[in-house]
Parts: C-alpha cells; sequence; structure tokens
C-alpha cells in the first residue's frame, strides 16, 4: 500500500510513505519484508515479536 504523506513505522520509528497499516498501526515496507525474510532462529526475531505486541496491546485497549 502506498500512502501519499509518511507515516511512522512501529518497528523502526522511522517515516515513510510505503508500507503496510494493521489495526492502525504502520509498518514500513523495509520492516515488513525483513519481517517476512527472518527465521525463528535469528536474534532480531524477539525484537520483531516485542514490537508487534503493540498491535495486540492497541486492538484491545
Amino acid at each position: 500500500m502506498e500512502h501519499d504523506a509518511k507515516q511512522r513505522c512501529i518497528v523502526c520509528s522511522e517515516e515513510k510513505a510505503d508500507g503496510i497499516v494493521v489495526v492502525d498501526q504502520f509498518i514500513c515496507l523495509d520492516c515488513e519484508q525483513e519481517m517476512v525474510h527472518t527465521d525463528v532462529k535469528d536474534a532480531k526475531y524477539p525484537f520483531f515479536i516485542d514490537q508487534l505486541k503493540r498491535l495486540w496491546l492497541k486492538l484491545h485497549a
């Protein structure tokens, strides 16, 4: 999904124009692609899980 205005990514906290919106939270295309291709054994995997917990908290707030 492309956006005209930049939005702040919930994973990397950078403002970017391209990405996806999940439960009203923006995930930039770069982070989305990195998450999709990260193996569960990768050291960065727990970081992604912690960042995505924000979606769950927002949904049940």
